[in-house]
């Protein structure tokens, strides 16, 4: 069954078209690389899918549903930016995700946070950009959500903290869940993706599971490569 279904999906932002006659499903229960060069749309086409962006023209399901309250309750979403406010302690975000989101497991975000290293009363401005990342990763990973959205998840990570970054990730999504993850450190992610979607030129240029695309030994960032070679 396709989780996510879009059709006919155009978005600009004044006279720059950035999603262009758009349409693709992506299957339930998967892990899936969403993959294209800067500017392609990744992130607005996450942002619509969280209900962040409306004004958009086409059609945007998650299981069905029209982005709205009813799909904003089963999909945790770790955005690009922070999103937790200078002043907030850890426990303090913990507390509020807690307050927010009747799925979250508060017990298991303590437990991630210990596993990070992170300090329950250290403020986010004073927190370095990898560290905020894990406190992120902490509370969007506790959620026992249907769908995981994470845009660039270890992009101001070190890259000796990547694999228990990824490992963490694996560990803690919910069983039968999907994860969409939008990356371009793909030779760190690659054997965990069992599928991929590559954006280019406001379109959906490829579409399909990694066992298909990687045949005859290729990687995905090869795909990737040859993808593009003609595109941007």
């Amino acid at each position: 069954m396709a989780i996510i279904t879009v059709e006919g999906l155009t978005k600009a932002y004044g006279n720059k078209t950035v999603l262009n006659d758009m349409s693709f499903t992506l299957p339930e229960g998967e892990v899936i690389g969403l993959f294209g060069p800067n500017g392609c749309g990744k992130t607005t086409l996450m942002k619509i899918l969280t209900g962040l962006i409306h004004d958009y023209s086409g059609t945007v399901l998650i299981n069905g549903n029209k982005p709205s309250e009813i799909t904003k309750a089963v999909t945790a979403y770790l955005p690009e930016q922070s999103f937790v406010h200078e002043w907030m302690r850890n426990i303090d975000a913990v507390d509020y995700f807690n307050d927010f989101f009747s799925d979250f497991d508060k017990a298991k975000a303590l437990e991630m946070l210990q596993r990070f290293g992170l300090d329950e009363k250290q403020k986010a401005k004073t927190m370095s950009k990898g560290m905020q990342e894990k406190l992120l990763l902490s509370l969007t990973m506790s959620r026992d959500a249907s769908l995981y959205i994470l845009d660039e998840p270890m992009g101001g990570v070190d890259p000796a903290s990547r694999s228990a970054i990824l490992n963490f990730i694996m560990e803690n999504y919910a069983q039968k869940s999907t994860l969409l993850i939008s990356t371009h450190l793909i030779n760190d992610l690659e054997d965990v993706f069992t599928h991929a979607l590559f954006l280019g030129n406001g379109k959906a240029l490829l579409n399909d599971s990694v066992y298909n695309i990687t045949d005859n030994n290729k990687s995905i960032e090869d795909v990737f490569k040859e993808v593009f070679a003609n595109v941007w």
